[in-house]
């Protein structure tokens, strides 16, 4: 797992009309909602994904050895609530990673999507094919990845424990990332480098790195979200 370019500019496209699905929980998929449980003004307490997505998220749960499941944080949210998170996180990454002014915008758009409001080249998680997640055992135990969600630090980069000299837990971070990483990617999403939780399938940062046309347009407001469910 090497570390990429950031995808900060995508616009081709290529729209399907896909509808969105409700994520209940399954042997192989869990649910812990992180926003509504921080208290995220308009954060849904119900999670959805676009079709596609979330069966290619079934194929990766079904990749997983036997005593692992997935445990879904975040997949679809509206419009205002990343509005709500590019303005409360923009303050806490400058002030942990004090980046130089001419960096400002790439370092804070490596973990928190700016609210652009064009939904031919929207923040992915409101296109309904982004969703961070981690892995549970069986029993729903959290596992340790090295981080939190949400972590602004360099530790968060899916690669951090890649290439480097390890103590044996973080040779079983490391591992468990890779398991994640692989059985996502399997299954045809695709990892932001910056977070190991993120994964996109049929957005525009899926599509900066197939190199193919984003699927997905934006989904700013849950009328629109229950217009196109299934």
């Amino acid at each position: 797992m090497r570390r990429r370019e950031l995808p900060l500019e995508i616009t081709e496209n290529a729209f399907v009309n896909e509808p969105f699905v409700r994520l209940r929980e399954t042997d192989g998929i869990a649910l812990a909602l992180q926003y509504p449980a921080m208290g995220i003004p308009f954060a849904p307490t119900a999670c959805y994904m676009r079709k596609g997505a979330y069966e290619r998220l079934c194929k990766a749960a079904r990749l997983l050895p036997e005593g692992y499941r997935l445990c879904v944080w975040d997949a679809w949210r509206p419009f205002s609530v990343q509005r709500y998170l590019y303005e409360l996180y923009a303050k806490q990454i400058e002030e942990k990673l004090r980046p130089a002014p001419a960096e400002r915008a790439a370092v804070i758009g490596a973990f928190v999507s700016p609210p652009v409001e064009n939904k031919a080249v929207p923040p992915v998680h409101t296109t309904g094919g982004a969703v961070d997640l981690t892995l549970i055992g069986k029993s729903g135990e959290a596992l340790d990845m090295g981080t939190a969600f949400d972590d602004f630090s360099p530790a968060a980069h899916t690669a951090y424990y890649e290439n480097r000299r390890l103590s044996q837990a973080d040779i079983e971070i490391r591992d468990r990332r890779r398991l994640l990483y692989n059985a996502m990617t399997a299954a045809g999403f695709t990892n932001l480098p910056s977070e190991w939780w993120h994964y996109d399938f049929g957005d525009r940062f899926w599509g900066y790195y197939k190199k193919k046309p984003a699927a997905y347009s934006g989904v700013f407001d849950p009328e629109e979200l229950y217009a196109n469910q299934e």
